[in-house]
């Protein structure tokens, strides 16, 4: 196991490579200049040439690249054009809220799918599976932005339950806290994935219903919750943990949206304040963390597989 997963990470770095670059050449052609955030008008041409310069920007995009990745492959993110402060210390101070968000929303949409799924499928057709598909579809159908605004116009403005943005009130260091203001952002990003959870999980288990496994089950007077939970949900828990591993990049571009709306002090504020920056140097280091979370997401899911099911083996 373990030099198959060495193998895999291995074959991950040609293709962070190709983001990488392909990153870094959107980011220079589109439209922008980094170094309007240095200059003031009464500035001579000579002094913002001399900014450029000592960015680097007025080498080819090619040896920016190439500088840009000899720098990576020994750990130096660079520093931020605006902040000046090391890249890599930034993300670090921003990881903790960003994973913290990711999981726990990840743990609700499981704790809600899981068993939302396997019921609308044995009570298939009734009137709380169709209530239950409404909603999904609602779900999955919004934008998340929008429904982001819903909710802090309804607890936070009208009945002013909760917190709209931050992570911490001022002055306040409690663990209460601290929920009270993921609460809304939790439930932003865990709607949208249990609502496509649940669809997978319904239609992998009226599959599974109809095997001849289910029906020996009930021949031998299993009741049906030990069939459902003992039995189909162990074979339902593949396609499960497909999406678990396809799903945490969507985790990570939700994470851009609801940071954002919620100023909630993550790796998604800081990507999207580095956007309308130019901070270069940012911008590449959370895209190629990004892709580096795919990566990891779908050799986490290979590993599960083998040991969710002893019939699969992973193979080089």
């Amino acid at each position: 196991m373990k030099r198959i997963i060495v193998k895999r990470l291995l074959n991950a770095i040609p293709l962070l490579i190709i983001i990488s670059m392909i990153a870094f050449l959107l980011i220079k052609l589109a439209p922008g200049d980094p170094v309007r955030s240095f200059v003031t008008p009464d500035m001579a041409p000579e002094d913002v040439e001399r900014i450029r310069q000592s960015l680097g920007l007025d080498k080819p995009i090619y040896i920016q690249y190439f500088l840009w990745l000899q720098n990576i492959i020994v750990g130096n993110f660079g520093y931020s054009m605006i902040t000046k402060r090391p890249v890599l210390d930034m993300i670090l101070e921003r990881l903790p809220a960003t994973v913290g968000l990711m999981g726990v929303s990840l743990i609700v949409t499981l704790i809600i799918a899981i068993p939302l799924g396997l019921f609308t499928a044995v009570k298939k057709n009734s009137l709380f599976d169709r209530i239950a598909n409404l909603i999904s579809y609602i779900g999955i159908s919004i934008p998340i932005f929008w429904f982001a605004l819903m909710l802090i116009y309804l607890f936070s403005l009208k009945w002013g339950l909760l917190p709209s943005m931050g992570m911490r009130t001022v002055g306040s260091d409690s663990a209460w806290d601290v929920i009270k203001h993921g609460i809304l952002p939790c439930t932003v990003l865990a709607f949208q994935n249990v609502s496509v959870y649940m669809r997978y999980i319904r239609s992998s288990t009226i599959h599974q219903l109809e095997e001849d496994y289910v029906h020996i089950q009930y021949a031998y007077g299993a009741s049906k919750t030990t069939i459902l939970f003992r039995h189909v949900l162990r074979n339902v828990l593949l396609p499960i943990i497909t999406i678990i591993g396809l799903s945490i990049p969507g985790l990570v571009g939700g994470a851009f949206i609801t940071e954002t709306v919620f100023s909630w002090p993550g790796l998604g504020l800081l990507g999207v304040t580095s956007i309308f920056s130019f901070d270069y140097p940012v911008i590449m280091a959370i895209t190629l963390f990004s892709s580096l979370m795919l990566v990891v997401g779908n050799l986490f899911a290979d590993i599960l597989y083998s040991v969710v099911d002893p019939r699969i083996r992973l193979r080089g």
